[in-house]
């Protein structure tokens, strides 16, 4: 079964998430401060990471862009107070994948977990991760948009959305189903979000102006190329 770090400096809630996940098949492993979390992450090299907000020694965003320095793909899931929701696209943009708000339910942070593992699989077997876009490379394995010398390290958000424009390239991706995917719901707060990641797309490949991710309106984006 899946291994999963809870980072959560809420030691009652910590004890009650990871018995919960334990009871339901899960190997858990528990820090409750961010520099403990960066270290355990470094030795378990888990599955995925519930990573609270505001912690002691070091902040889960701050924890997030580090760990995004190296690894890329292993999902991460912010929990955070209704107070803290100005620091949910900081959360997005620091490579986070989801996001839960303080008090939650635990059927629906499970939920979240299952989804998120199973979309961590990557491209399809049997298709390419390595993407042409005009004058640009893009590899979805590493992360990395290039063009010729210079190299642009995306977020796994960036490379998630940048990965099915491509797959749609020339063809309308729908704005609804990226949401579902990448987000679990299409609300409008995550809509503004999802904007943020393609305006920063769209600054990656301004340097080919043969290069656009044109906006269909009320329907979604599309990358020609």
């Amino acid at each position: 079964m899946a291994k999963i770090l809870l980072i959560e400096d809420e030691v009652l809630l910590g004890k009650i998430v990871k018995e919960s996940l334990e009871v339901r098949g899960f190997t858990m492993f528990h820090a409750t401060d961010g520099k403990e979390g960066f270290r355990r992450y470094q030795e378990l090299q888990p599955d995925l990471i519930v990573l609270d907000i505001m912690m002691p020694e070091m902040d889960g965003i701050s924890l997030a862009r580090e760990i995004r320095k190296s690894d890329r793909h292993t999902p991460i899931i912010f929990l955070t107070s209704k107070s803290q929701t100005q620091d949910v696209v900081k959360g997005f943009e620091s490579g986070g994948n989801d996001y839960l708000k303080k008090p939650f339910s635990m059927d629906e942070l499970i939920v979240r977990i299952r989804e998120l593992l199973s979309r961590n699989a990557g491209p399809p077997r049997g298709t390419s991760s390595v993407f042409r876009i005009g004058g640009y490379v893009f590899d979805y394995e590493k992360q990395c948009l290039k063009q010729g010398d210079q190299s642009q390290q995306l977020s796994h958000r960036e490379g998630e959305i940048l990965m099915r424009l491509c797959r749609q390239a020339g063809r309308v991706l729908e704005r609804k189903q990226v949401l579902l995917d990448l987000w679990g719901d299409d609300s409008f707060f995550n809509a503004r979000s999802m904007d943020v990641f393609i305006s920063k797309l769209r600054r990656y490949l301004k340097d080919d102006p043969a290069v656009q991710i044109v906006n269909i309106r009320g329907v979604g984006y599309k990358l020609i190329c």
